[in-house]
């Protein structure tokens, strides 16, 4: 999906939600256990009861990977199973040299069909570069996360600015708007202004927004642009708002629409 087929998605319905798919198989309802594929059968629920509230879903890659082969047919089965309208995040956070990012890069662009990957920085350009090969695909950097381990790095001052800002500086000349978005957290409203004056044209992907705290008008009020640059994710706070009942995917998809129509004051 391209920049533009986002930005009329977002405006169709007047949201900039993402649902993360961090599908834990401990907490998968008890009653869908007994299915043949689990974490598949939940994701189903999840997707039918969000998927017109929200444009994207960000699948973490963790959670199927840790299941083996089984866990990557389950993702496979969602990726299949995902409305083509709908912009796909495969939250990876891979970042290596450039023979192995090329490598990663097919697996969830080729295989998988992701529209985007996210990917770690520390290696500069060379690991970073073999996923912006791809048209009509999107590198999501790491830029300011949403984790207390934050403070350990990405605020260290260098000439004057942090190492966020460096990041995210240099990266654009790397790439532009249409294949480049930031991770910024939610966690750290008082950095949007700044960030989004350093990168006004790109979408930010914000984590952080609901278990982890963030707050959805900060991040608003600060982070958006003309072309709402903002694609807010919320997994545990939605996904798993049902618990263990058997009712989950309504109270998910209750949830989700709670914070479609808040966004839509902001749009």
């Amino acid at each position: 999906m391209n920049r533009l087929g986002l930005y009329n998605e977002i405006k169709k319905k007047q949201s900039y939600l993402c649902v993360g798919l961090d599908t834990d198989i401990s907490r998968v309802p008890k009653h869908l256990l007994s299915e043949r594929d689990p974490i598949f059968a939940f994701n189903k629920e999840i997707i039918d009861a969000t998927k017109d509230h929200c444009v994207a879903y960000k699948p973490n890659i963790a959670f199927y990977e840790a299941l083996g082969p089984k866990g990557w047919e389950s993702l496979e089965k969602t990726m299949d199973y995902i409305p083509d309208n709908i912009f796909t995040i495969a939250d990876a956070k891979r970042g290596d040299i450039g023979n192995t990012s090329k490598k990663y890069a097919e697996t969830f662009f080729s295989y998988f069909n992701f529209d985007s990957v996210t990917v770690a920085p520390y290696m500069g350009i060379d690991s970073v570069s073999p996923f912006l090969e791809f048209d009509n695909k999107w590198v999501i950097l790491l830029g300011l996360t949403s984790n207390k381990g934050s403070d350990d790095f990405q605020h260290l001052v260098s000439n004057g600015k942090p190492l966020h800002e460096h990041v995210i500086e240099k990266a654009q000349s790397w790439g532009n708007p249409n294949n480049l978005m930031f991770v910024l957290g939610a966690t750290h409203p008082e950095n949007f202004k700044d960030l989004r004056a350093l990168a006004e044209d790109y979408f930010f992907l914000v984590p952080g927004v609901g278990a982890q705290g963030g707050s959805l008008s900060g991040v608003s009020e600060h982070g958006m642009n003309d072309h709402c640059g903002l694609l807010v994710n919320s997994s545990r706070g939605i996904i798993y708002a049902g618990g263990d009942s058997e009712n989950f995917a309504e109270v998910a998809g209750q949830k989700a629409k709670e914070l479609t129509q808040e966004m839509g004051q902001f749009l």
